[in-house]
């Protein structure tokens, strides 16, 4: 199946490792031409080297409140256009409503909130027709993960942003996006499981509750963002895409 991503630009945020760097591994693979970013510069130069000529990194946090606008002019400055944005963000620190400070509680708004919506904004004002603004969220949008309250307090919030943002948008042609991931094989699920004091017990509980009794690789949800933030979705927008093996039972 052609994606019709050949030559289409995008922006992908946090994309050194991780969902971010499989999404853009995804994008590149496909004729897409990326613009990724992560905190350190030499880390982001490393990972856009890796991907190959399509690829540009560019070093950026999301929580800084110019980083927005300096990630457009580098789409437009490196590949002269920009047809869509994957905004991914590392994990909040985990912790349970009596341990997290407000210090953690206010660099993971700046991080995973309010930087998300400034890119959404940018890209908004930057797109045309066909444009897509997706969001890499979290399983706990529909269900709180023990142990991460600080997500589970801004992944929904900013889902019901993005909600809004794809009914805004719809009329502009322009589509919205979100990637609900839950145990993915990545170095912060991994960080996770071992909080508990015994990671592979963790892992075996976990994958116990898994419908497909495993957990899922970055490469299938790099798989699953290439597909929405194509043409080929091009009469999708406004949903929350699980990619979580069945993990969500309900509808």
């Amino acid at each position: 199946m052609d994606l019709g991503l050949k030559d289409r630009v995008y922006v992908v945020t946090g994309a050194t490792r991780g969902l971010g760097y499989a999404s853009a591994r995804e994008l590149t693979a496909d004729g897409a031409k990326v613009v990724l970013t992560g905190r350190d510069a030499g880390r982001a130069e490393a990972a856009a080297k890796a991907l190959g000529p399509n690829a540009v990194g560019v070093a950026a946090d999301n929580s800084d409140p110019g980083a927005a606008s300096r990630l457009v002019a580098a789409a437009r400055e490196h590949f002269g256009r920009l047809d869509g944005i994957l905004i991914s963000v590392g994990g909040p620190a985990p912790g349970s409503a009596a341990d997290n400070t407000d210090e953690q509680w206010t660099a993971a708004f700046d991080s995973v909130f309010l930087g998300a919506v400034r890119l959404a904004r940018a890209a908004a004002a930057e797109l045309s027709e066909g444009g897509v603004i997706g969001f890499v969220l979290s399983g706990s949008v529909h269900e709180p993960i023990p142990g991460l309250t600080i997500s589970n307090g801004l992944r929904p919030g900013l889902a019901g942003f993005a909600k809004s943002l794809s009914v805004e948008l719809g009329p502009r042609g322009i589509r919205v996006v979100g990637l609900l991931p839950a145990r993915i094989d990545t170095d912060r699920v991994r960080e996770l499981d071992a909080l508990s004091g015994d990671a592979e017990l963790a892992r075996a509980r976990n994958e116990a509750g898994i419908p497909l009794r495993r957990y899922g690789t970055p490469e299938e949800f790099g798989r699953s963002a290439a597909f929405l933030l194509s043409p080929a979705a091009s009469y999708l927008t406004g949903l929350m895409l699980p990619v979580d093996g069945g993990s969500r039972h309900g509808f």
